[in-house]
């Protein structure tokens, strides 16, 4: 299918932009702070503090132990994105006024590269079409858990449009000669290094990418450099250009950079294990269920992008191998794409291979993958689109593309009504092929983490709390519950606590190993009965208590 004309590309892709971020905006405020999100609220003000005195004394602000003071706080992840949240609080918020509350200066620059990601995935995509780069775009933005990740102050969406970045630029390079994209690819490598440690894993990809080439190659009796030499070429500029990016844009490294690399590192090869529940049992600690990843992508990927996906992948892996096995001319030109995306979302799932591997994050830590999942659900639809035009002729291209775009609509509508519909409820969210919440509630899977419904009950807290009550917070973390304060969502009087014994009302967020905290608000409040439950399609997610008056 031929491309669209550049410009109408560029266009749609920047309508696309604008459209998702506005969304996103739109949609930020009825979703609380999640625990993750106060630490980096506090790491952006400490950084904020730092990039205001680098414009106004930079000899001070360069200074080894000013710069130690601001950067060792979260010095457990890189800086670039915390940089971000910073600047967008100082200059977009405090500076332009652009937002209406504290929060969502900080959460910008993640919607931001959301949005970029989609139109970047409309781009790829649509060298097949409008149609399919649409297709790929929002198959990607109304998946329910990456639509409320994106919404966050955190790093598991920038990570997850820094690893595609990536990937379509080493794509590029591959596509073209010159110097110019691997050169392009070693930077964003650089910066995707500062974003999470998934960039860890495009290395593996790319040098498996390289191998399988090779050996294509053999296989044809082609020279194995002439098929290798850009990817080469590539990794190559990958490690010169990355780790100097990596280095300079995170000031905690301009000291001491190899034993504070080092530190980095450790924390998350050693990370702590936490709590997750998965089929009815608690875990929290090894041996992990291998089953874990591959159920709950399955459970929480609306069914129609998955078979769709399934559908695009599982037919150009099967032309790619008819091609190896007959030993077609240039199916490692043809193919490099279905390689790449694939191999792509082999390294992003490849950890949870391991028994070992930390579960605690639930779906974000592989959602790596979803973009190259988006890509082959616009491949499926553009099998789906000839199948119609064989079973349903057609005379003219206008009715043609009439149907393309009825047949994009039916695929993006469930995706679409889920992501909505569960909002501010994203972590609850599970797809039809289970039951939905209710199913996924049934069946034992975690309902929600971080503590971030809290936002969900501010209303009655505003309401109900009298003057200077006392709240204990539960899994909220106080520099998030703080922000609902600055923001303007809670009432700044209410006090927020640490026990139960001292509180007059109680947040419970509901998770399998915290339910010994609903005993407690029922044994120091003296009843079994919360004041509002809150959740999603009847599945209970966040209680209050509130203290029952003594007895006359």
């Amino acid at each position: 299918m031929t491309a669209p004309p550049k410009w109408q590309r560029l266009a749609v892709a920047a309508a696309l932009f604008v459209g998702a971020l506005a969304l996103l905006v739109s949609t930020a405020r009825g979703l609380g702070y999640a625990r993750d999100e106060g630490f980096y609220f506090h790491a952006g003000r400490t950084y904020g503090a730092w990039l205001e005195l680098l414009a106004t004394d930079r000899a001070e602000a360069m200074k080894r132990q000013v710069i130690d003071a601001h950067f060792s706080v979260n010095s457990e992840h890189p800086g670039l994105i915390k940089l971000a949240f910073a600047a967008s609080h100082v200059v977009l918020d405090g500076r332009w006024r652009l937002f209406d509350e504290p929060g969502t200066a900080f959460r910008f620059p993640a919607m931001a590269l959301a949005a970029a990601l989609c139109a970047a995935l409309y781009l790829r995509a649509s060298r097949a079409g409008h149609a399919a780069g649409l297709v790929a775009a929002l198959s990607l933005l109304f998946m329910p858990r990456f639509f409320y990740h994106a919404h966050l102050a955190c790093f598991d969406v920038p990570i997850t449009a820094m690893f595609f970045f990536v990937c379509l630029a080493y794509e590029r390079a591959l596509e073209t000669r010159g110097p110019a994209w691997p050169a392009i690819t070693g930077v964003l490598f650089g910066l995707a290094l500062d974003t999470k440690h998934n960039s860890w894993f495009l290395p593996i990809a790319f040098t498996a990418h390289a191998v399988v080439l090779a050996a294509i190659a053999l296989r044809e009796r082609r020279g194995v450099l002439q098929a290798t030499r850009r990817s080469l070429a590539t990794l190559g500029s990958m490690a010169l250009l990355g780790p100097p990016v990596f280095v300079a844009l995170w000031p905690w490294l301009w000291h001491e950079p190899y034993e504070r690399f080092l530190g980095y590192a450790r924390f998350h090869l050693e990370h702590d294990y936490y709590n997750m529940e998965f089929l009815g049992s608690n875990y929290f600690q090894p041996p992990f269920p291998r089953l874990y990843a591959p159920l709950m992508t399955l459970a929480t990927v609306p069914l129609v992008t998955l078979a769709v996906g399934a559908w695009g992948a599982l037919s150009s892996l099967r032309s790619l191998g008819k091609d190896i096995l007959r030993r077609a001319a240039g199916a490692s030109g043809a193919h490099r794409s279905t390689l790449l995306w694939a191999l792509a979302i082999g390294a992003s799932y490849g950890a949870w291979l391991s028994s070992s591997t930390p579960i605690f994050g639930g779906t974000k830590h592989w959602m790596t993958a979803y973009p190259f999942f988006a890509l082959f659900a616009a491949r499926g639809f553009l099998l789906a689109s000839r199948r119609a035009r064989v079973a349903l002729p057609i005379a003219s291209a206008l009715t043609r593309r009439g149907l393309g775009a009825a047949l994009a609509a039916c695929l993006l509508a469930a995706p679409a009504y889920e992501a909505l519909h569960a909002h501010p409820w994203g972590l609850t969210a599970y797809g039809p092929v289970i039951g939905g919440a209710p199913g996924a509630a049934s069946l034992g899977l975690n309902r929600g983490f971080w503590g971030y419904t809290t936002g969900s009950v501010v209303d009655y807290l505003n309401q109900a709390v009298p003057k200077n009550g006392k709240v204990y917070v539960h899994d909220t973390a106080w520099p998030s519950w703080e922000m609902l304060q600055e923001d303007g969502r809670l009432r700044k009087d209410i006090r927020g606590v640490g026990r139960v014994a001292e509180a007059d009302f109680a947040l419970y967020h509901h998770e399998k190993h915290m339910q010994g905290e609903e005993y407690q608000a029922w044994v120091a409040f003296g009843t079994t009965r919360p004041e509002v439950v809150r959740g999603l399609d009847g599945v209970p997610v966040v209680m209050v208590y509130r203290r029952k008056p003594p007895a006359p």
